[in-house]
């Protein structure tokens, strides 16, 4: 069993992998004030018991790594995974100011294309792998090179944005893709692997400006595309494809087991009978219903 959740934080990302081995992921952070007590009592609980605990950054802008100091502060982030870069802000936040930190302290390991590390993607006698790989960037590619100046200039941040894979062994799998825009997703198409994915988190929060291409969607097949919480008149419903969005849902809990992904939410009465199947589980509440993995290589726990 292995949980993969987004909170629903808002315009902005935060997820976290309850991995089935000694390993606990979380994936972006987005605190408000109101909120930050409330999600970091529910990390702690949610990942006791667990050694291994490594926070991964998208990219540096402010809704994806607010609030980072408290979360910090309050777990102790030893393991802090970044592209590398030299990001650079006019006015920065005590977010940016403490990504910064990370990004240049013995914490941290950057990112990039097909990069190995133990327990991220590499088991051993004492844990298993995470399942976890890094499908972007190319470090050399003209396209992220550009994105690298733009962040250091203080310009933009999003094409910086880091793709991350999760693989369950003998489950689903579930994809990251930051902030990339379209245009650049498309720029880098013959260089990014794109193997079938069950489940997709939209870039850019489910924008337009986002949207996954079609040569992308073509090879990750994907069997549910999650939108996030941008405005609604922004966003991009996947036409053709099983979606479930974050406005409506809430938080979305996804519980994989075996070769199943069980679909809870925070809003009652929220339904997705269109696309999802009823298999009656009540593991937690807020049940809204599952799909059947399809068949797909698998890597890690």
């Amino acid at each position: 069993m292995s949980l993969v959740k987004s909170l629903s934080v808002g315009n902005g990302d935060m997820f976290y992998i309850l991995h089935n081995s000694d390993n606990f992921t979380i994936i972006d952070c987005c605190m408000s004030e109101e909120q930050k007590e409330e999600i970091i009592d529910e990390i702690k609980a949610i990942s006791a018991g667990k050694s291994i605990t490594r926070f991964i950054s998208t990219h540096p802008d402010e809704d994806h790594i607010m609030g980072l100091a408290y979360l910090d502060e309050q777990i102790s982030i030893v393991n802090f995974y970044c592209v590398a870069n030299q990001a650079t802000k006019d006015s920065p936040s005590e977010s940016f100011e403490h990504y910064c930190q990370l990004r240049d302290s013995q914490a941290v390991y950057n990112v990039f294309k097909g990069c190995s590390r133990k327990w991220m993607n590499l088991s051993d006698e004492e844990r298993g792998s995470s399942g976890i790989s890094i499908l972007w960037p190319e470090v050399a590619h003209a396209s992220f090179q550009a994105a690298l100046a733009d962040a250091a200039d203080g310009l933009a941040f999003n094409n910086m944005s880091l793709v991350a894979r999760y693989q369950l062994e003998g489950g689903a799998s579930v994809m990251w893709i930051g902030d990339l825009h379209t245009e650049f997703m498309e720029e880098i198409f013959d260089s990014v692997d794109l193997p079938k994915t069950t489940v997709v988190f939209a870039p850019h929060h489910g924008r337009q400006s986002g949207k996954i291409p079609n040569s992308w969607l073509e090879k990750l097949d994907p069997q549910v595309i999650v939108i996030g919480e941008a405005p609604s008149r922004h966003l991009n419903y996947y036409t053709g494809y099983k979606i479930v969005t974050q406005n409506e849902a809430g938080n979305i809990t996804m519980d994989c087991v075996g070769n199943k992904v069980h679909f809870y939410v925070s809003n009652e009465n929220y339904t997705r009978e269109d696309v999802l199947d009823d298999e009656g589980m009540s593991e937690y509440s807020n049940y809204v219903g599952s799909i059947t993995v399809e068949t797909e290589y698998t890597l890690g726990g």
